[in-house]
């Protein structure tokens, strides 16, 4: 088993079984060498996630204190919801200018978003409370879990130095597996892409701060700024 990263503080045993964040991963890579059929059938698309979680929760019974390895200890509540604030708001208006602006200037069509399963929820359902929902859960999976066991597993690859302390590979492999989601590919169609520099951004900010918070605020005030800026720009 790797042993903890830099951050893990001397009072806490090494870290056990951070090798188990490879089963998404390998998940993910899989369902692409399916057929079409089965890359289409729903359980199939969400199956790198439920297994993600599965071994979220196999990882957490062997590690204590699980919250202060994700980034969620309380004392990082307040940094976390201002720093949140500021990139969420900026990854919104950029991302929201890419949406509207960019991506229909180079030819492609936006106005199936008008068909997602996010779309047909009532307003009040999505802002915020399903938005901030999935924000949550989703950074406890692809920075808590994914990045954070990678950055485990980087850490005994490369010998202290300068690198060390952001784990590039770890930062990259967490960013594409997150845009690479099935369910983020199948419903985003090729809007998925944006999802890679989200990814960096997100996943920078959990390296050098070990502030999951952080990571949770922006992603939810980002998607509730672009939803709410295409919603109105579709209807």
């Amino acid at each position: 088993m790797a042993q903890g990263p830099a951050h893990v503080g001397p009072t806490q045993p090494p870290e056990r079984g951070a090798a188990l964040a490879l089963l998404p991963i390998a998940a993910t890579l899989s369902y692409y060498s399916l057929p079409l059929s089965l890359q289409e059938q729903p359980l199939v698309q969400f199956a790198p996630q439920i297994l993600a979680y599965l071994a979220l929760a196999l990882w957490a019974t062997h590690n204590h204190p699980v919250v202060t390895r994700l980034g969620l200890d309380t004392a990082g509540l307040r940094n976390g919801l201002r720093w949140g604030l500021l990139v969420g708001v900026v990854l919104g208006a950029l991302n929201t200018l890419v949406i509207l602006e960019i991506v229909p200037a180079l030819g492609y069509d936006i106005t199936f978003l008008k068909d997602t399963p996010h779309a047909h929820l009532p307003l009040a359902i999505m802002v915020p409370w399903f938005i901030c929902g999935i924000a949550l859960f989703v950074e406890v999976n692809f920075r808590g879990f994914l990045l954070g066991r990678l950055a485990v597993l980087a850490s005994t690859l490369w010998a202290p130095g300068p690198a060390r302390r952001l784990w590039p590979l770890a930062l990259l492999v967490s960013a594409l597996v997150f845009a690479f989601d099935p369910f983020m590919v199948n419903t985003f169609r090729h809007l998925h892409w944006i999802a890679v520099s989200d990814g960096l951004v997100w996943g920078a900010i959990w390296l050098r701060t070990r502030n999951l918070y952080s990571t949770i605020i922006a992603h939810a005030v980002e998607v509730i700024v672009l939803y709410l800026a295409v919603r109105a720009a579709l209807e």
